[in-house]
């Protein structure tokens, strides 16, 4: 049997302050698989863990505990100019981040992959004029058909922000003071409560 596009498994990254005396200031958690390709959603309130968690999947983070695969790969133990073979993070204007070296290459594993599988878009910027939406709409779908998984990550502030959430995903993610909730379809999302106060009016 293949392995699953993404697997997080037992995933923790904590934040602390002080040295004498530690203090947890921040902590994220997650365990989800995603088995074959798809568009899923993710949205939550500013701080709550979104980017961290996108760091954390392609590797640019280190996690306090867990792992992530990436089609069976423990990312974290790829060779760092590698990883982007197998998740790439675009931030804002689809620029990628970077991350920050630690190990040497020799001492790491292979990606064993040319083209990445898992591409995470961090709060792009829509242009609502000139066909940008579709065209972008277009291009989540084509990853999604070529067998990848994108991950699109929205604030919304705008109604047509939820609008291209359920036209474009398959589930989604909502991330709220470092905690994961999953929905297999817009309905049961925003049957959430916490995701209701968190859109507000944008429900209505």
């Amino acid at each position: 049997m293949s392995e699953p596009i993404l697997r997080v498994d037992g995933l923790r990254k904590s934040y602390t302050r002080g040295l004498l005396r530690p203090q947890e200031t921040f902590r994220l958690e997650a365990d989800f698989t995603v088995e074959g390709p798809a568009v899923v959603g993710v949205m939550g309130p500013n701080g709550s863990g979104k980017t961290t968690l996108f760091e954390l999947i392609t590797g640019s983070n280190a996690p306090t505990a867990g792992r992530v695969l990436c089609q069976g790969r423990d990312i974290h133990a790829v060779r760092y100019d590698e990883r982007d073979r197998l998740a790439i993070h675009y931030h804002q204007s689809y620029q990628v981040r970077h991350f920050r070296r630690t190990r040497p290459a020799f001492m790491m594993d292979r990606a064993g992959s040319e083209y990445p599988v898992v591409h995470l878009f961090d709060e792009p910027q829509f242009n609502t004029q000139d066909g940008y939406i579709g065209f972008m709409l277009d291009f989540f779908r084509r990853l999604r058909d070529e067998g990848r998984l994108v991950f699109l990550c929205l604030h919304p502030n705008e109604p047509f922000h939820l609008e291209i959430l359920r036209e474009i995903c398959q589930r989604f993610v909502f991330v709220r003071h470092g905690a994961l909730t999953h929905a297999d379809s817009f309905e049961e999302l925003t049957g959430h409560q916490p995701v209701r106060e968190y859109l507000g009016s944008l429900l209505r």
